[in-house]
């Protein structure tokens, strides 16, 4: 089987801290997959290797059949991998609509799209679509500083979105945020899948949400990855529930 994304063989040491050892990972195109783990078990360290921000010390990334391994973040997103973070990036003090702008020029680098000084009608009507799908296109005109957490994750979303990539990965989308909203961004990751065939790589320590949403499940555990399979066969895995019972080690993520 050919698959979107794969990460084969990825080992990453910072100092005398060994992150990632031989671990791999495959999203099929189409399929809204999920990455977990306890704490310490390495779980952003391979997204940023996937999208270029650490470089592996051993292994590769394929994106689409062609390795990026040693591409830049900027040039893997705009072969069309696009991603969120944990602590959510946006422009502080442009406003909403600014913040989406920047956002459309994809296939410029980001900081010409960030300096432009005119956008097209049809890229501001296409930036408020998205706001409008994500639900807070009423908030276009405020400051993006100004919105609360759960709002910024929301921005963060369909700034990813609008630049149309081919796969895009959501760390920790529902961290932080209420039951209300958890549950609207997943109806939008599923209705992103059904409709527009987006496909999906999602770190998450909800596991409720992890669990009811994705076709598939890679776990990893202190570096390592441990296994990948349904929802149904990472429950019912000893090898799962030993690794979160007995925990991690700190890491960043």
């Amino acid at each position: 089987m050919s698959f979107l994304l794969e990460a084969k063989g990825i080992s990453r040491a910072f100092g005398g801290v060994q992150a990632l050892n031989d671990c791999s990972l495959n999203v099929e195109k189409g399929s809204i997959a999920g990455l977990i783990g306890p704490n310490g078990s390495g779980k952003t360290t391979l997204f940023n290797v996937i999208t270029g921000y650490v470089r592996p010390d051993q292994g590769t990334v394929n994106f689409a059949g062609e390795d990026v391994t040693n591409a830049r973040p900027d040039e893997i997103f705009s072969k069309g991998v696009g991603r969120t973070f944990q602590l959510t990036r946006i422009f502080a003090r442009m406003s909403v609509l600014e913040n989406m702008l920047v956002a459309t020029q994809r296939d410029e680098s980001w900081l010409k799209g960030l300096t432009r000084s005119m956008s097209s009608a049809s890229e501001v009507d296409a930036a408020m679509d998205m706001l409008e799908f994500v639900g807070i296109a009423k908030l276009a005109q405020l400051q993006a500083g100004s919105l609360s957490y759960g709002q910024r994750k929301l921005l963060e979303l369909a700034y990813v979105l609008i630049a149309n990539p081919d796969v895009i990965l959501l760390d920790e989308p529902a961290g932080g945020v209420n039951l209300t909203l958890i549950n609207e961004i997943a109806s939008k990751i599923r209705l992103l899948n059904k409709e527009q065939k987006k496909t999906f790589l999602i770190v998450e320590h909800n596991m409720e949400f992890v669990m009811n949403l994705c076709d598939s499940v890679t776990v990893m555990n202190q570096g390592h990855t441990l296994m990948s399979g349904t929802p149904a066969e990472v429950r019912a895995d000893k090898r799962v529930l030993d690794a979160y019972l007995g925990g991690g080690e700190e890491e960043e993520n």
